[in-house]
């Protein structure tokens, strides 16, 4: 692919320390000059769920663009990890603020007691509605799961906190591993519904998760991390069960053989979610 001059693309893992765990993203530091044929090019040649294309607005302000192989999605959370962790091992650690489509993300980058760099992200204002029975009936069919097999103390519902995202819950851990799916007909029904994932969850406990994401809409069977998925199923608890001051502890990639940890922190009175994780470089193919 022939890009401008002194064009970067990056390779980070998001939500792990380990590059051959997480989610991996594509993280372009300067997307001047691309349009957006071009960034969609870049994102389909990487082949990761998305790419995050930066531009600068300010000194610690950047436009953010995201691209799955397929299509733009508004917002990704694990791309804007990935983003800020390598911001940040340019510009130093601190503030950040991303401009994207679906609004402002702040991000805040620090240490951790190892002294790994840590990226928080502020979701948008999320929202939280219901579904209707014949589409999650809909969403059974194309997964192959039963009513049975659903959690109901945690009911289906559409989560938003940037993008959207149909929940719902297995009730065992052996149900939500044993993933295999109608590709087409799940793509078909999210594109109708105008969701990025399936946020499949399972409770291991008031604050412990195991979760998965299909992404067929964006050409991507399964998601190994998605923080905006997480900020929106953090907006979804915090709503069903009335959730003050609470941290979730999200593991995401264990059935994918690319484990990594998803802290989401909801705060007493704010409806925003923030979720945190770490992001390492992944080494360039040619070394």
């Amino acid at each position: 692919m022939t890009l401008p001059p002194g064009t970067e693309v990056l390779r980070y893992a998001a939500f792990t320390a380990d590059p051959a765990g997480g989610n991996p993203a594509g993280v372009v530091p300067d997307a001047t000059g691309l349009d957006d044929d071009t960034q969609l090019a870049v994102a389909a040649e990487l082949g990761y769920s998305e790419t995050a294309f930066l531009t600068a607005r300010g000194p610690r302000t950047f436009a953010a663009r995201y691209f799955s192989p397929l299509a733009e999605v508004p917002f990704c959370g694990h791309a804007t990890i990935a983003s800020a962790v390598a911001l940040a091992e340019r510009i130093g650690p601190g503030p950040l603020l991303f401009e994207t489509k679906a609004g402002p993300v702040p991000v805040e980058v620090a240490a951790d007691a190892e002294g790994r760099p840590v990226a928080t992200l502020t979701s948008v204002e999320p929202a939280v509605e219901p579904v209707s029975d014949a589409d999650v009936a809909e969403a059974l069919a194309a997964l192959d799961w039963s009513a049975d097999d659903l959690d109901e103390t945690l009911p289906p519902r559409i989560a938003y906190a940037g993008a959207r995202h149909l929940v719902l819950a297995a009730a065992t851990r052996k149900r939500l591993s044993e993933l295999a799916y109608d590709f087409d007909r799940l793509a078909r029904l999210m594109t109708r519904l105008d969701l990025t994932t399936l946020q499949l969850v399972h409770r291991i406990s008031d604050t412990v998760f195991h979760v998965r994401d299909p992404f067929p809409v964006g050409g991507v069977v399964e998601d190994p991390a998605t923080g905006a998925a997480a900020a929106a199923f953090g907006a979804y608890l915090s709503e069903l069960e009335g959730l003050g001051q609470a941290v979730l502890t999200l593991h995401q990639g264990e059935d994918m053989g690319r484990p990594g940890v998803l802290r989401v922190e909801l705060r007493e009175g704010e409806r925003r979610v923030r979720v945190s994780g770490a992001a390492v470089r992944i080494p360039d193919p040619q070394g």
